[in-house]
Formats: C-alpha cells, sequence, structure tokens
C-alpha cells in the first residue's frame, strides 16, 4: 500500500488508504488492452490479511459530514470494514497508527475486533465530505460501539503521538 501508516499495535498489519491503477490481470490496468470487462474494474483497494467472524453480516452505508464535522466518536467494529471517500477529505486514525487524511478518491480500512477507531470525521471546514464503508459483523454484536472515557483511558499508550501545531 502506498502512503500508509505503519504495522498496527496489535499485529493486524498495516491498514488505511490505496488507490490503484490495476494491476494488469484484468483488473483495471486501464492501458486499453484486452476485452472491455478487463479494463471495466480498478482495483482500488487489497486488504489482507483480514479476519472475518463466522457467520458474520455486512452493512454498507453511505456518510455524509458538513464543514469541520469530528464524525463519530472513538468505537470499534466487530469485524473488518472498508471504506472509500466520494467526496471531500477524511481524518482518519486507528489505534497504533497516525492520523492521516483521505482524500474523495481514497480507501481506507480497518481490521474490526480490538482495535480502537479514533477518528473518521470530515478534515474540511469548508467543503461536505462523503464516503462509503462495508462492515462485516460478528453476530449478535452492535455494527458499531463506542469506546468509553476509562477505556480510553487504559489504552492511552497504544494511540499514536498527536499532531502538533
Amino acid at each position: 500500500m502506498s502512503d500508509n501508516a505503519q504495522a498496527h499495535a496489535h499485529g493486524h498489519g498495516a491498514h488505511g488508504h490505496t488507490t490503484g491503477n490495476g494491476d494488469g490481470n484484468g483488473n483495471g490496468n486501464g492501458n486499453g488492452d484486452g476485452p472491455s470487462w478487463t479494463r471495466a474494474a480498478t482495483m482500488l483497494q487489497n486488504a489482507a490479511p483480514i479476519t472475518v467472524p463466522d457467520g458474520a453480516s455486512a452493512m454498507t452505508i453511505h456518510v455524509a459530514w458538513e464543514p469541520g464535522d469530528p464524525g463519530t466518536p472513538p468505537h470499534r467494529h466487530s469485524g473488518p470494514a472498508f471504506g472509500y471517500v466520494i467526496e471531500g477529505a477524511v481524518r482518519f486514525e486507528l489505534e497504533g497508527e497516525p492520523e492521516r487524511i483521505i482524500e474523495a478518491g481514497g480507501t481506507f480500512w480497518e481490521p474490526g475486533g480490538d482495535a480502537i477507531h479514533y477518528q473518521d470525521g470530515n478534515a474540511l471546514d469548508d467543503a461536505r465530505t462523503e464516503f462509503v464503508v462495508t462492515m462485516l459483523c460478528a453476530p449478535g454484536k452492535p455494527m458499531l460501539e463506542l469506546v468509553d472515557e476509562e477505556e480510553l483511558k487504559q489504552r492511552a499508550h497504544l494511540r499514536a503521538p498527536r499532531p502538533t501545531g
């Protein structure tokens, strides 16, 4: 993955975003070679390794944040989540990884499970941000669970250093 963060503190591997131009194997290589079906799709994200809970369900949602909206408070998902930024820019931060900005056309993913997702808000003060995210959910678990202040304090040492300035 291009400008991804370092490996996650819990050993889930690198998470974040990547944009693709194809892989030369019919995945949107864009060079005009081959039949149209080999040029129609472009790989935007290749996330690995992922763990899908047995019996998982999936939900795809569209999120629209107004300018400057901080987004969802710190939370976690019971399974992996995969997103694509449609317009604007998302301020994205997972536990153990530095905060980063994912602009329109960029993708992100998170492993779910124990990892805390600290930020997913609009990084822009003057424009709306929209993204689509597909979340896989373990049976009997909520799709999203907020993390309380006590747990945030207990796990503060796992959060990457905050940007300064």
